[in-house]
């Protein structure tokens, strides 16, 4: 009787250690997850962007006046002079160099950029208008006016952009209204533009070349024409002389620059 009991219990025994290992079997194998591949961001060139530029400028300043002087104008003894009686030696192209920054916002849709921008910029072209008297015969009491600066010291611009973006490259037109002291135009151009490697100054740096043709309207006065005076005679009293304004005032340049933009809000 015994013995019939422990043969009992270890085929008990036996049968639960082989059900146990069954069971276990069946269970899932318990393994580390596979690692978390982050994506690589795609760039885009939405956002807002702030930079700074570089250049030059070639100006065509239309500014010239003129009026003939027929004998007789003058009192003895100067009745026989006549010729070309010029004020404004300001006709003609200058060139130099411009500087300044940009702000800006793009927004791109598929390959499709739009945008706007505006700078703000100095420029050193170097004009000026000078009084001259032709020919050399003019009365020696005539007195110049005081030089007419006309050089313009710095320009902006308000303008919309639109292009076609290839990844980090863009290729962009754009145009709007420009400004200088108290005269206003407009101005039209384009650009290509590129995003900086991830690992270079930033995903954010982009560097680009800008073409601009900006035209500003001008005072149409000229300072009212006046030029100098000069005395008819001795012991008369000052003449002053003025010229008619024989232009259409306008200043046109072209200015290519390049520009360093940082751009922030987005990748």
């Amino acid at each position: 009787m015994k013995k019939c009991v422990l043969s009992l219990l270890a085929s008990t025994a036996a049968l639960a250690f082989v059900a146990s290992a069954a069971t276990a079997a069946d269970l899932p194998a318990r393994e580390a997850p596979p690692p978390m591949i982050a994506p690589v961001p795609v760039f885009t060139w939405t956002g807002f962007y702030v930079g700074v530029n570089a250049g030059y400028g070639w100006l065509d300043d239309n500014n010239t006046t003129g009026i003939f002087v027929p004998p007789g104008t003058f009192a003895p003894p100067f009745a026989g002079v006549s010729g070309v009686l010029g004020g404004g030696g300001g006709g003609g192209n200058d060139d130099g160099f411009v500087g300044g920054a940009q702000i800006g916002y793009n927004y791109q849709i598929g390959s499709f950029v739009v945008g706007v921008e505006a700078d703000i910029q100095w420029a050193d072209f170097n004009v000026e208008n000078n009084v001259f008297v032709v020919p050399a015969g003019f009365p020696p009491s005539f007195i110049p006016a005081a030089l007419s600066e006309d050089d313009m010291e710095w320009f902006g611009t308000a303008r919309a952009r639109a292009g076609v973006a290839f990844d980090r490259f863009l290729i962009y037109a754009t145009g709007g209204f420009a400004y200088s002291d108290n005269n206003t135009g407009w101005t039209a151009g384009g650009g290509i533009e590129w995003a900086l490697p991830s690992n270079f100054l930033g995903s954010a740096a982009t560097i680009g070349l800008e073409g601009l043709w900006v035209s500003l309207e001008r005072d149409d006065d000229n300072n009212g024409g006046f030029i100098g005076s000069y005395v008819p005679a001795p012991g008369a009293g000052p003449v002053n002389v003025f010229v008619p304004v024989a232009n259409n005032n306008d200043n046109e340049f072209f200015v290519a620059r390049a520009k360093l933009n940082f751009k922030f809000g987005t990748y």
